[in-house]
């Protein structure tokens, strides 16, 4: 065991516990780093934190075992305040093999903890990180505190008892360390416990085995004596967070849009047809979907992403809710088909689980880089409304959102989420519906009088919404430019001049339908608006309440809806000095931005797959100020 001086969270002068504490897992794709993380989340989430995560994973589906691109990691911010990011940089890492520790100890603070599992320190291993000497028996690490000692053995030795083989045995040391973890923050193990027993409920075996790991890895922390002199290692416990009463679950971006989604097709009335293809980090929405069909949900597996978008505008036309969901290259494919849905004017949701492109990419990084893609990407003037979700919990409201401008406008509308907000977890307060109102449909079973005209408007210039079949009121449907009102094939000039002019002004017009924007931390006008949208919006507000603690002149302003846009954005940008605009993309917000309103803004790009950091935000306000 090797030691360090320093508390790894807090000063080793100090008995206060912390506000909040990130802890990183890391190690091969195979050791279970997404599962541990996900159940210390649980019962993270059942002590009354606050809390926000973030599962950084390879695009492979099994690396070679302990290569660098292998490493899986999930990092969790937890803490007694508000939790907005992942945060920036862990105070503990877990890693479970050298590759772990060559991939992720330069994101650990100064001071931190490493905790690292000797028994996969050997030569073989540490030949494929890359590593010319063992770091755990030189002085590399010598800035942060270490403690190493056999997982490895520790599990084999605590799962003997019942008989299984190394391989089976090596699989339970995920849930030794848990076990560590969970007494290094003084949890409880009996959530963790009941679901290993629900898990392996048909092999009572590997539950108990599991279960012996948990214990021993916990006993461990309590009897090995790694809090004595020297270390400075202790058990924390962090209070729970400040938060309004009622019922909290955990959520991901993708299980929120899913219960959003069913949401808002329940407030509209409608039964739900969900035409999907897979495709990372999308296809959790099917998914989740799959599992709600007492909720008038029908799912339907595609055999490409085409087929997936024209299934969902068949069930729109026939009288049920469409809804489609992809990345960015799936998206790509679902164009022309989009177009269709915008030239029918028809309601159809799409949501895009943004990742790193262009083509396949980084399929399971993180990237903004689709909002050109939504706002133009398509042939033709073919406006749709755009709306980005800024968190997991956020995506919920912005699926109900979407629901309602599709039905109220008859028009395709597309979600952004990105690959962080679907993965990533954060406690939901699940909502009273009874708050919500209801937006239902009504289809047009009889003509008008005067006749029937399929595509005449109404103040909002939509066009009726008719079920095939209805008696008196058939209509031609297609790609086809359509005549005014009538709907029937028309190529004339002047026609497609005010097709194309009264489908840009619907879309346009649902800016009186939408709020106006506001200003989430600061003031209306002074010397710099940090502006941005979707999963930028955690560290963007803890940047800013960061400068303006310093007496900084900053306000935030964070966009959902990006298309159109609210009618007093123009005039609320104007009244800053300076706009700077973060994205993870190289300037795309930032663009539509000057273009519209003509405002000088900006940009701070990332597009290194991974979210912004505070500090980088918190960095780019105090050179603009300077």
């Amino acid at each position: 065991m090797a030691t360090a001086a320093l508390d790894p969270i807090t000063s080793a002068t100090t008995d206060a516990s912390p506000e909040a504490v990130v802890v990183r897992f890391a190690g091969d794709s195979g050791d279970g780093m997404q599962l541990t993380g996900g159940q210390f989340t649980l019962s993270t989430a059942l002590a009354g934190n606050d809390l926000a995560t973030f599962p950084d994973f390879p695009a492979e589906i099994r690396a070679p075992q302990g290569t660098l691109f292998g490493v899986s990691a999930f990092q969790i911010n937890f803490g007694s305040t508000d939790i907005t990011t992942a945060g920036d940089a862990p105070d503990v890492l877990v890693a479970m093999n050298p590759a772990a520790l060559k991939t992720n100890v330069k994101d650990l603070k100064p001071g931190g903890l490493i905790i690292a599992d000797s028994g996969e320190f050997n030569d073989r291993n540490l030949a494929k990180a890359k590593y010319d000497a063992n770091p755990l028996e030189d002085d590399s690490l010598a800035k942060w505190q270490l403690l190493s000692f056999d997982i490895s053995k520790l599990t084999m030795e605590s799962v003997k008892e019942f008989g299984l083989g190394n391989k089976e045995a090596l699989r339970c040391k995920n849930m030794w360390t848990l076990g560590l973890a969970l007494w290094m923050f003084d949890r409880d193990r009996q959530p963790i416990v009941d679901w290993l027993k629900d898990k392996f409920a048909k092999a009572p075996v590997l539950a108990d085995a599991n279960i012996a790991a948990l214990n021993a890895g916990h006993a461990y922390g309590e009897t090995a004596e790694i809090g004595g002199a020297g270390l400075g290692l202790k058990q924390l416990n962090i209070a729970a967070a400040p938060a309004p009463e009622g019922l909290y679950r955990t959520v991901t971006g993708a299980e929120s849009i899913s219960l959003g989604l069913v949401a808002g097709a329940q407030l509209a009335s409608l039964p739900m047809f969900f035409g999907g293809y897979p495709i990372t980090p999308a296809s959790a929405i099917l998914h989740h979907l799959s599992r709600l069909k007492e909720y008038g949900v029908t799912t339907f597996q595609a055999e490409d992403e085409i087929a997936a978008i024209a299934s969902a505008i068949g069930a729109s036309y026939a009288g049920s809710l469409g809804i489609t969901s992809s990345s960015g290259p799936g998206i790509a494919l679902k164009g022309e088909a989009i177009g269709l849905a915008i030239m029918t004017e028809l309601p159809l949701v799409i949501v895009n689980s943004q990742r790193g492109g262009p083509s396949t990419g980084l399929p399971t990084k993180t990237e903004q880089s689709d909002l050109y893609q939504a706002v133009y990407g398509r042939n033709g003037d073919a406006p749709m409304p755009v709306i980005a979700a800024r968190s997991p919990a956020d995506a919920f409201d912005c699926a109900i959102e979407a629901v309602r401008i599709a039905v109220e406008y008859m028009t395709p509308v597309m979600l952004l989420t990105d690959g962080y907000i679907a993965n990533a977890a954060e406690p939901w307060k699940v909502p009273d519906m009874s708050g919500y109102t209801p937006f239902p449909v009504t289809f047009l079973d009889k003509a008008q009088e005067g006749g029937f005209l399929p595509y005449g408007r109404d103040e909002k210039l939509k066009r009726p919404w008719v079920k095939p079949g209805t008696p008196g009121l058939m209509h031609r449907i297609g790609g086809i430019e359509k005549a005014l009102n009538t709907g029937h094939i028309e190529y004339s000039p002047a026609n497609h001049q005010a097709m194309t002019e009264l489908r840009r002004d619907k879309v346009l017009g649902i800016a009186n339908d939408i709020p106006d924007q506001d200003v989430e931390l600061g003031q209306k006008g002074g010397k710099l608006a940090i502006v941005g949208w979707g999963s930028t919006f955690g560290p963007i507000y803890q940047a800013v309440r960061r400068a303006r603690a310093k007496g900084l002149d900053v306000s935030h302003i964070h966009l959902r809806h990006i298309w159109p846009m609210p009618k007093n954005l123009g005039d609320l940008l104007k009244s800053y000095e300076k706009v700077l605009v973060p994205e993870m993309n190289t300037g795309q917000l930032k663009t539509v931005l000057r273009d519209q309103y003509l405002v000088d803004a900006k940009p701070l790009n990332k597009v290194s797959g991974q979210p912004f950091r505070i500090a980088e935000i918190e960095a780019a306000i105090e050179e603009q100020l300077t």
